[in-house]
Protein backbone atom coordinates (compact mmCIF):
# COMPACT_ATOMS: atom_id res chain seq x y z
CA UNK A 1 0.00 0.00 0.00
CA UNK A 2 2.88 2.56 0.96
CA UNK A 3 4.14 1.82 -2.51
CA UNK A 4 1.44 2.68 -4.67
CA UNK A 5 0.62 6.21 -2.49
CA UNK A 6 4.29 6.39 -2.92
CA UNK A 7 3.67 5.83 -6.43
CA UNK A 8 0.48 7.83 -6.71
CA UNK A 9 2.16 11.08 -4.93
CA UNK A 10 5.13 10.91 -7.58
CA UNK A 11 2.92 10.86 -10.78
CA UNK A 12 1.11 14.23 -9.40
CA UNK A 13 4.67 15.70 -8.62
CA UNK A 14 5.39 14.90 -12.31
CA UNK A 15 2.29 15.98 -14.19
CA UNK A 16 3.28 19.85 -13.92
CA UNK A 17 6.36 19.28 -15.63
CA UNK A 18 4.55 17.24 -18.56
CA UNK A 19 1.75 19.92 -18.82
CA UNK A 20 4.60 22.17 -19.11
CA UNK A 21 5.72 19.96 -22.24
CA UNK A 22 2.32 20.45 -24.18
CA UNK A 23 3.15 23.11 -26.47
CA UNK A 24 0.97 26.48 -26.53
CA UNK A 25 -1.73 26.70 -29.56
CA UNK A 26 -0.14 28.15 -32.56
CA UNK A 27 -1.02 28.37 -36.21
CA UNK A 28 1.90 27.62 -38.41
CA UNK A 29 1.72 28.83 -41.69
CA UNK A 30 4.43 29.14 -44.99
CA UNK A 31 5.55 32.48 -46.56
CA UNK A 32 6.99 32.40 -49.95
CA UNK A 33 8.51 35.90 -51.70
CA UNK A 34 9.88 36.47 -55.17
CA UNK A 35 12.42 39.77 -55.90
CA UNK A 36 14.07 40.34 -59.44
CA UNK A 37 17.25 42.55 -60.49
CA UNK A 38 19.16 43.13 -63.73
CA UNK A 39 22.24 41.51 -63.76
CA UNK A 40 25.19 43.31 -63.34
CA UNK A 41 28.32 40.93 -63.45
CA UNK A 42 28.99 37.77 -65.87
CA UNK A 43 30.85 35.13 -66.53
CA UNK A 44 32.71 33.97 -69.53
CA UNK A 45 33.65 29.77 -70.10
CA UNK A 46 36.39 30.00 -72.91
CA UNK A 47 39.50 28.13 -73.79
CA UNK A 48 42.03 26.74 -76.29
CA UNK A 49 41.40 23.03 -77.70
CA UNK A 50 44.18 21.99 -79.69
CA UNK A 51 44.97 18.88 -81.48
CA UNK A 52 48.82 16.92 -82.85
CA UNK A 53 49.95 13.47 -83.56
CA UNK A 54 52.23 13.19 -80.10
CA UNK A 55 51.24 14.24 -76.38
CA UNK A 56 54.08 16.60 -75.95
CA UNK A 57 53.16 18.74 -79.50
CA UNK A 58 49.81 18.89 -78.71
CA UNK A 59 50.51 20.69 -74.94
CA UNK A 60 53.06 22.65 -76.32
CA UNK A 61 51.13 23.87 -78.83
CA UNK A 62 47.65 24.44 -76.53
CA UNK A 63 50.16 25.69 -74.23
CA UNK A 64 51.44 28.65 -76.02
CA UNK A 65 48.04 29.61 -78.13
CA UNK A 66 46.68 29.67 -73.81
CA UNK A 67 49.08 32.27 -72.99
CA UNK A 68 48.24 34.32 -76.08
CA UNK A 69 44.77 33.97 -74.30
CA UNK A 70 45.45 35.44 -71.38
CA UNK A 71 48.01 38.32 -72.16
CA UNK A 72 44.83 39.27 -74.69
CA UNK A 73 42.38 39.09 -70.94
CA UNK A 74 45.48 41.33 -69.33
CA UNK A 75 45.44 43.62 -72.07
CA UNK A 76 41.57 44.35 -71.98
CA UNK A 77 41.38 45.27 -68.46
CA UNK A 78 41.03 42.11 -66.76
CA UNK A 79 42.41 41.72 -63.62
CA UNK A 80 44.28 38.24 -62.82
CA UNK A 81 42.07 37.69 -60.08
CA UNK A 82 39.00 37.25 -62.54
CA UNK A 83 40.00 34.59 -64.61
CA UNK A 84 40.71 31.14 -63.47
CA UNK A 85 41.22 28.20 -64.81
CA UNK A 86 38.25 25.45 -64.90
CA UNK A 87 39.65 22.66 -67.19
CA UNK A 88 42.95 21.26 -67.92
CA UNK A 89 43.15 17.70 -69.96
CA UNK A 90 45.25 16.13 -72.72
CA UNK A 91 43.17 12.94 -74.19
CA UNK A 92 44.37 10.57 -77.04
CA UNK A 93 42.15 10.68 -79.76
CA UNK A 94 41.45 7.01 -82.16
CA UNK A 95 40.43 6.70 -85.40
CA UNK A 96 36.95 7.30 -86.15
CA UNK A 97 36.57 3.75 -88.37
CA UNK A 98 39.40 0.88 -87.53
CA UNK A 99 39.20 -2.18 -89.95
CA UNK A 100 42.19 -3.79 -88.41
CA UNK A 101 41.17 -6.28 -85.15
CA UNK A 102 42.98 -5.67 -81.82
CA UNK A 103 43.39 -2.78 -79.90
CA UNK A 104 42.59 0.55 -81.39
CA UNK A 105 45.20 2.08 -82.34
CA UNK A 106 45.99 6.15 -81.00
CA UNK A 107 45.58 8.69 -84.36
CA UNK A 108 47.04 11.55 -82.38
CA UNK A 109 46.41 13.85 -79.19
CA UNK A 110 43.57 16.71 -77.92
CA UNK A 111 44.82 19.31 -75.36
CA UNK A 112 42.36 21.33 -74.02
CA UNK A 113 42.68 24.64 -71.22
CA UNK A 114 39.78 26.42 -70.27
CA UNK A 115 39.15 29.56 -67.76
CA UNK A 116 35.87 31.23 -66.11
CA UNK A 117 36.50 35.17 -66.79
CA UNK A 118 34.13 37.03 -64.60
CA UNK A 119 33.23 40.45 -66.05
CA UNK A 120 32.33 43.40 -64.02
CA UNK A 121 30.56 45.63 -66.34
CA UNK A 122 28.29 43.43 -68.49
CA UNK A 123 28.62 46.41 -71.43
CA UNK A 124 32.01 44.40 -72.26
CA UNK A 125 30.93 41.27 -72.95
CA UNK A 126 30.68 41.30 -77.17
CA UNK A 127 33.96 43.53 -77.26
CA UNK A 128 35.62 40.37 -74.90
CA UNK A 129 34.39 37.83 -76.59
CA UNK A 130 35.98 39.51 -80.02
CA UNK A 131 39.24 39.75 -77.99
CA UNK A 132 39.34 35.96 -76.64
CA UNK A 133 38.44 34.65 -80.60
CA UNK A 134 41.28 36.89 -82.17
CA UNK A 135 43.69 35.66 -79.52
CA UNK A 136 43.32 32.64 -80.72
CA UNK A 137 40.05 31.16 -78.04
CA UNK A 138 38.21 28.47 -80.36
CA UNK A 139 35.67 27.31 -77.87
CA UNK A 140 33.34 29.98 -76.33
CA UNK A 141 31.39 27.58 -73.93
CA UNK A 142 28.40 30.21 -72.71
CA UNK A 143 27.94 33.07 -70.52
CA UNK A 144 26.31 32.74 -66.72
CA UNK A 145 24.69 37.05 -65.75
CA UNK A 146 24.42 37.47 -62.17
CA UNK A 147 23.77 39.92 -59.24
CA UNK A 148 27.03 41.32 -57.69
CA UNK A 149 24.58 42.73 -55.04
CA UNK A 150 22.24 39.49 -54.58
CA UNK A 151 22.73 39.32 -50.77
CA UNK A 152 20.85 42.51 -49.98
CA UNK A 153 18.23 41.30 -52.33
CA UNK A 154 17.59 37.94 -50.62
CA UNK A 155 17.44 40.44 -47.32
CA UNK A 156 14.50 42.34 -48.78
CA UNK A 157 12.75 39.06 -50.23
CA UNK A 158 13.51 37.47 -46.54
CA UNK A 159 11.38 40.30 -44.69
CA UNK A 160 8.52 39.87 -47.72
CA UNK A 161 8.07 36.60 -46.72
CA UNK A 162 8.01 36.97 -43.00
CA UNK A 163 5.24 39.69 -44.25
CA UNK A 164 3.34 36.76 -46.16
CA UNK A 165 3.92 34.67 -44.04
CA UNK A 166 1.92 36.80 -41.60
CA UNK A 167 -0.80 37.82 -43.50
CA UNK A 168 -1.77 34.06 -44.23
CA UNK A 169 -1.72 33.80 -40.17
CA UNK A 170 -4.04 36.16 -39.82
CA UNK A 171 -6.50 35.20 -42.32
CA UNK A 172 -6.89 31.39 -40.48
CA UNK A 173 -6.54 33.37 -37.22
CA UNK A 174 -10.02 35.67 -38.05
CA UNK A 175 -11.70 32.16 -39.51
CA UNK A 176 -11.11 30.24 -36.35
CA UNK A 177 -11.81 33.31 -34.28
CA UNK A 178 -8.55 34.05 -32.22
CA UNK A 179 -6.22 36.43 -32.58
CA UNK A 180 -2.28 36.49 -33.36
CA UNK A 181 0.60 36.73 -31.01
CA UNK A 182 4.14 36.51 -30.77
CA UNK A 183 6.09 34.65 -33.33
CA UNK A 184 7.04 31.36 -31.64
CA UNK A 185 9.83 30.12 -34.51
CA UNK A 186 10.77 31.22 -37.84
CA UNK A 187 12.71 28.65 -40.14
CA UNK A 188 13.93 29.25 -43.90
CA UNK A 189 12.57 26.45 -46.35
CA UNK A 190 15.76 26.02 -47.66
CA UNK A 191 18.39 28.03 -50.01
CA UNK A 192 17.16 30.52 -51.54
CA UNK A 193 16.00 29.31 -55.10
CA UNK A 194 16.63 31.19 -58.10
CA UNK A 195 14.30 30.71 -60.45
CA UNK A 196 16.08 31.74 -63.24
CA UNK A 197 19.87 32.45 -64.29
CA UNK A 198 20.21 34.01 -67.56
CA UNK A 199 22.66 32.07 -69.57
CA UNK A 200 23.60 31.90 -73.29
CA UNK A 201 25.49 30.20 -75.80
CA UNK A 202 28.26 32.99 -76.48
CA UNK A 203 28.31 33.09 -80.80
CA UNK A 204 31.88 32.93 -81.90
CA UNK A 205 31.30 36.29 -83.85
CA UNK A 206 32.17 39.66 -84.21
CA UNK A 207 30.15 41.96 -82.48
CA UNK A 208 28.31 39.34 -80.79
CA UNK A 209 24.13 40.03 -78.92
CA UNK A 210 23.81 39.90 -75.33
CA UNK A 211 21.17 40.37 -73.74
CA UNK A 212 21.29 39.43 -69.92
CA UNK A 213 17.72 38.97 -68.70
CA UNK A 214 16.78 39.66 -64.98
CA UNK A 215 17.38 37.25 -62.33
CA UNK A 216 14.97 35.91 -59.90
CA UNK A 217 15.26 34.55 -56.22
CA UNK A 218 13.06 32.71 -54.23
CA UNK A 219 12.78 32.67 -50.36
CA UNK A 220 10.65 30.83 -48.66
CA UNK A 221 9.63 30.65 -44.92
CA UNK A 222 8.44 28.49 -41.95
CA UNK A 223 6.59 31.05 -39.32
CA UNK A 224 4.90 29.51 -36.10
CA UNK A 225 2.64 32.21 -34.57
CA UNK A 226 1.04 32.09 -31.19
CA UNK A 227 -2.82 32.52 -30.81
CA UNK A 228 -4.78 33.29 -28.17
CA UNK A 229 -8.46 34.19 -28.05
CA UNK A 230 -10.55 37.38 -29.08
CA UNK A 231 -10.94 39.30 -26.39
Amino acid sequence: MKQLVAFAALALAASPALAQTVPPPAISVNGEATISAVPDQAEIDAGVTSEAKTAREASDINNAAMAKVLAALKGAGIEEKDYQTSRLSLQPQYPSAQSRPGPATISGYRATNRVIIRVRDITKIANLIDVLVGAGANEIGGIGFMVSQASKLLDDAREKAVADARRKAEIYARAAGVTLGDALSISEGGPPTPLFRGKMTAPMATAAPVAPGEETLSVSVNVSWAIKPKQ
